[in-house]
Parts: structure tokens; C-alpha cells; sequence
């Protein structure tokens, strides 16, 4: 097989073409992508940048999440090693939340896309009305 083609396996046995991944379920990247890419963990990871946050702090920040969504997410990025849960052996419990090493890494990425998206958000904005212009006349010679 040809070094760098879209056939060979990437890492962990992942195809090297990013449109492969979503056909495979068992493909970790696919995987970490999906997790990291929702828009409630990357709220979560922003808003425990260099602090610890309970539960409750969490919930309200977080405009729009269920109670059940913000549980779901906090596990599985603490499943995935980004997230640290500390239980605080007091009454009432209290939680604390924080990013681990690792999860201070990918904020540190997501932090580069944020700037990437405040910087180009002007040319966004144009691209989205001459594609909306675009779009009408169209419909409209149809």
C-alpha cells in the first residue's frame, strides 16, 4: 500500500481519512472527537479552566442544560481522564469539578479554536449573507 493514502490505517487502526471515521463506531478518534466536539463539554472545559467548580456553580453558568445532561457529561469526561470529580465527605456532600493535566492540554487547543473563530468572524458572517443572497436568487429563478 502507498505511504499517505486515505486507505492506509491511522492511528489505532483508524483510517487516515477523516471521512472514514464516522462508518466506523469502534474508532477511537472518532470517538474522542464526537465527545470533545459537543457543544456542553466544551462549555464545561472553558468554564473549568484554572478553577474548580461544583455541580450547582456548573448548572447555573451553563445556560440551557438539564440537570440529566450536565450528570452525562461530566461523567464521560471523566471517563475520558479530562474531567477530576473530588467528593468532599461532608453534609450535605459537595462535588467539586476541575480539569485534569490532560483535560488543561485540550483547553489550551480549544482556546486556539476560540481565537481562530474571534478572528474570523466577520468573513463568516460575509460568507453566510452572499451565501444567503446567493441562495434566494436562486429559489427565486427556480
Amino acid at each position: 500500500m502507498e505511504e499517505g493514502t486515505s486507505k492506509e490505517p491511522g492511528y489505532l487502526g483508524c483510517p487516515a481519512d477523516a471521512f472514514q471515521w464516522d462508518t466506523r463506531e469502534d474508532c477511537e478518534v472518532r470517538q474522542i472527537l464526537d465527545r470533545i466536539g459537543d457543544k456542553w463539554s466544551l462549555l464545561v472545559i472553558a468554564l473549568l479552566d484554572h478553577r474548580s467548580l461544583r455541580f450547582t456553580e456548573l448548572k447555573k453558568t451553563i445556560d440551557g442544560i438539564s440537570q440529566r445532561m450536565l450528570t452525562v457529561t461530566l461523567r464521560q469526561l471523566e471517563r475520558d481522564g479530562l474531567v477530576r470529580r473530588t467528593v468532599h465527605p461532608v453534609v450535605p456532600p459537595r462535588v467539586d469539578y476541575e480539569l485534569t493535566p490532560l483535560g488543561v492540554t485540550l483547553h489550551a487547543t480549544i482556546q486556539s479554536l476560540v481565537t481562530w473563530t474571534e478572528t474570523h468572524q466577520t468573513e463568516v458572517a460575509s460568507a453566510r449573507a452572499a451565501y444567503d443572497i446567493r441562495t434566494t436568487a436562486e429559489k427565486a429563478k427556480a
